[in-house]
């Protein structure tokens, strides 16, 4: 919780003053309201935490709205969630840097933007989150593969080591190549739900 991206917040408060400064007071109050409730949720709950597949994608939907703002139509999203998976019991804040990742190396860099989808199936006694991109992708040579598996990013390398702590061996963390272009971020924990 403590290694939220600075330039997230630099961002999302430079969007503050511009709409401030545009007498956009509406927009900025909203966009306040929304920073106030994502970092009230960061500070409320701790890293091994878990909270309902359902909470999780409303905090993720926060974040997305206050980045939606810098974007604007150059980010699209979708989501699709299965019904059965909206009651799963995650760790917290586990979208949030698969999101962020996406829309730094998809997104950020395409003057079109691009697509992030979020999705999220019960398979047996699995629950299944895949984050998908638009972006350059992971190169498919093995090698390198493996080294973005084994990426030591803060975001990817405090998620492996959360799923490690909660699940032990219990659980996936993958990312692969998807074609013609993208990435995809798929985690497999244990189904358990509130």
């Amino acid at each position: 919780r403590y290694q939220l991206n600075p330039h997230f917040l630099f961002n999302t408060l430079n969007a503050i003053s511009t709409l401030v400064l545009d007498k956009a007071t509406e927009q900025a109050n909203e966009m306040l309201t929304k920073l106030s409730k994502f970092l009230r949720y960061s500070l409320e709950h701790a890293p091994l935490d878990k909270v309902t597949l359902a909470h999780e994608i409303a905090t993720s939907r926060l974040y997305l709205d206050i980045e939606k703002v810098r974007f604007a139509e150059r980010l699209k999203l979708k989501i699709n969630v299965a019904s059965q998976a909206e009651g799963a019991l995650v760790p917290s804040f586990l979208l949030q840097p698969l999101i962020e990742n996406s829309i730094k190396h998809a997104v950020s860099k395409s003057e079109e933007g691009g697509m992030v989808e979020i999705s999220a199936r019960v398979e047996g006694d699995s629950l299944i989150l895949e984050v998908v991109d638009e972006g350059p992708g992971v190169l498919l040579n093995q090698s390198e593969a493996d080294t973005v598996a084994d990426s030591t990013g803060v975001g990817l390398s405090n998620i492996r080591n959360r799923l490690q702590q909660i699940y032990g061996a219990n659980h996936e963390l993958v990312i692969s190549a998807v074609q013609p272009r993208g990435c995809k971020v798929t985690v497999n924990i244990p189904y358990d739900f509130k």
